[in-house]
């Protein structure tokens, strides 16, 4: 399968964001949603910011007073026995299976550009925590265009928890919160573009605890604020590239031949790739073909590199003609974009 990645590649890189206060860094901006609007191209990034260390054996944690509106600093000591910090990403206990914080924080910025190459960054937050379920930040949007007005999936995380919250805008100048609208533990939802037979239909991921794997589901609504009738739609494949987690990736696709979904998947290294799955157009709860084998992996040194390495996870997807433009999060840090052959996404799947 024939791969443009963009020669400006990365697209947007932390250097590229200013970070919203002085004592912050930004660490990653990375795994946008993407729309077109009003002639330009908008990438939704999530944005991580961390506070900046001044002293090598602390550990600082961002989180979000939804009493206060403000941010809470909180410090760890490398040196003390009882946190794990050996993740980048959190902090532990030792002793428990969950992380107890964050090392960052993430919220949502817009970057706009006339070209799909080159953009600007907005000079605040689009979307920034502002509830109790948001204290550890929104993450990972993804942006749906639905009769008229595009609506905003994103985690929210906390300590109760990951789910999926829902935002819209008609400009993206303003939004309106809708609430969370799958709970805890979920992430990954990407909304349909239009009704079936008169229902909104969303994939989503849960992440079972007991039995189980994170794996994708299909789930329907009347209204995009309450969802029912979920089922599981596909799972992990041993011995494959998406042996270990699967979740939706871009908004699916419409095609004369089903809903094309272009999904992540890691394996047991945590090395995520980007595949493909058809679904049925009159019944997208059933699967008509998948891809054996990814259709992008982690090559270039900016996707194998940097916060979390090894990693391409695409949010948003155009399609213009034959060309599908990729935009997809690399290695947790930075934004990039590859072009590819709708036809040959095609020809790459495997009818069961």
């Amino acid at each position: 399968m024939k791969i443009y990645r963009y020669q400006e590649n990365p697209l947007i890189t932390p250097k590229d964001v200013p970070p919203l206060r002085p004592d912050f860094e930004v660490i990653g901006a990375f795994n946008a949603g993407v729309a077109e609007y009003n002639g330009e191209l908008i990438m939704l990034l999530r944005v991580a910011e961390r506070p900046i260390r001044t002293d090598a054996h602390i550990v600082k944690a961002p989180v979000f007073n939804p009493s206060t509106r403000e941010l809470v600093i909180k410090e760890f000591d490398l040196r003390d026995p009882a946190y794990d910090v050996s993740d980048p990403r959190v902090i532990r206990e030792r002793g428990k299976e969950t992380w107890s914080y964050l090392t960052s924080l993430s919220y949502l910025r817009i970057a706009r550009s006339r070209d799909g190459h080159h953009f600007t960054v907005d000079d605040g937050a689009f979307l920034f925590p502002a509830d109790a379920l948001e204290t550890f930040g929104i993450e990972d949007p993804r942006i749906t265009f639905i009769e008229g007005k595009y609506y905003i999936t994103f985690s929210v995380v906390s300590p109760v928890g990951v789910g999926v919250g829902l935002a819209v805008t008609d400009d993206f100048v303003h939004a309106d919160r809708l609430g969370v609208i799958f709970p805890p533990e979920n992430k990954d939802v990407v909304l349909f573009p239009e009704r079936i037979h008169g229902k909104y239909y969303a994939l989503h991921r849960p992440v079972p605890k007991g039995a189980g794997a994170p794996e994708i589901w299909i789930a329907e609504s009347d209204n995009l604020r309450y969802w029912g009738n979920h089922r599981y739609l596909m799972g992990l494949r041993p011995d494959h590239w998406d042996n270990t987690r699967i979740g939706a990736g871009a908004v699916p696709i419409k095609t004369e031949m089903g809903w094309l979904e272009l999904y992540h998947g890691a394996d047991e290294k945590n090395r995520y790739c980007m595949g493909a799955v058809l679904l049925d157009l009159d019944n997208p709860a059933k699967v008509l073909a998948r891809t054996e084998q990814p259709i992008l992996v982690p090559e270039a040194p900016y996707e194998t590199d940097g916060f979390f390495g090894n990693v391409v996870f695409s949010c948003g997807a155009l399609v213009d003609g034959d060309t599908v433009k990729m935009y997809y999060g690399v290695a947790d840090t930075s934004m990039a974009c590859a072009e590819l052959s709708l036809r040959e996404i095609m020809s790459a799947l495997t009818f069961h």
